[in-house]
């Protein structure tokens, strides 16, 4: 790390007054220099609170939407703006109307890892943690699509019983994780708890012991019975972990599960960034609003 790329970040962060975030998947140079770590909405929420006049997100383009529809006065950049995520843009907003327009009763859930459009034409947001909480709580009579992650989607239905229509939306970077990286990791750490993200395919989440969010894994390493983790997700989530907990031991499932979109962001793109205050992600007010709407109801319920 270089400290004078180090000094010229703070240096800015206060002139602008601005706020580093950083999710869990980022390299640990960005992580490390961030003043807050965590999952997308997580940070969003904590940034919304804060009094910063700049958010700086380091993340994909998603995340930074969602920081702007939470704090819509605070000027909000990405460090990369070809920081994409494939899975969310696995579904266009005309996709959704038209599969809406084929069960015109149905409620919309989608995952907070989608567009500002696609969410502002859903009835609920959800997280990776509190799907089953969302879903549990549409009236049974009511027919739900989920979307865009199948696997999530899939798994909130086991957690819950409830059927839903689900799109054929994935992560790329958890579909890269087998059954049979596990087993290999097992065989080199028999006594290893296996914790995997629920947007792994079900063949890997049906052999794990614990099935969780990001911000879950660490809780779950501080409560496991273990000193010993494979960790089914994205590699840049072990650094968190690590930090969280010094003194257990974490090991990836493969190191394949690396994600090319979260890494684009860099300490080089960041001081970039924070010279011009540009790329500046902007959401139309009508969108915003009815975006807002998705996530409000997802709070209110959890």
């Amino acid at each position: 790390m270089s400290q004078d790329v180090v000094e010229k970040i703070l240096r800015l962060k206060a002139q602008h007054n601005a706020v580093i975030l950083a999710h869990n998947y980022q390299i640990p140079e960005v992580q490390d220099i961030a003043d807050f770590v965590g999952d997308s909405l997580g940070l969003s929420q904590t940034a919304a609170e804060t009094d910063a006049d700049v958010i700086i997100f380091c993340g994909v383009h998603f995340m930074a939407e969602t920081a702007k529809i939470l704090s819509p006065n605070k000027r909000v950049i990405i460090p990369d703006k070809n920081a994409g995520c494939p899975m969310a843009n696995m579904i266009m907003a005309r996709q959704l109307v038209n599969l809406k327009s084929k069960h015109p009763d149905a409620v919309v859930v989608c995952y907070v890892n989608s567009t500002a459009e696609v969410k502002a034409l859903s009835d609920y947001c959800c997280t990776s943690a509190n799907g089953p909480q969302v879903v549990q709580a549409v009236p049974e009579e009511k027919e739900i699509i989920f979307i865009p992650d199948q696997y999530l989607g899939s798994w909130v239905m086991k957690q819950t019983g409830r059927e839903m229509i689900l799109w054929d939306g994935y992560c790329p970077t958890h579909h890269r994780i087998l059954p049979e990286h596990i087993m290999q990791q097992k065989q080199k750490h028999p006594n290893a708890a296996v914790i995997a993200h629920p947007e792994c395919i079900p063949a890997v989440t049906d052999i794990a012991d614990f099935v969780m969010s990001t911000s879950g894994m660490i809780k779950a390493a501080e409560e496991a019975d273990t000193d010993e983790f494979i960790i089914a997700t994205e590699i840049g989530m072990l650094n968190p972990l690590k930090k969280a907990h010094p003194d257990k031991s974490f090991y990836p499932a493969t190191e394949l599960a690396d994600c090319p979109n979260m890494k684009l962001n860099s300490l080089e793109k960041l001081l970039w960034s924070m010279e011009d205050l540009q790329p500046e992600i902007s959401v139309p007010e009508d969108i915003r609003q009815k975006a807002q709407t998705a996530i409000d109801r997802m709070i209110s319920i959890t």
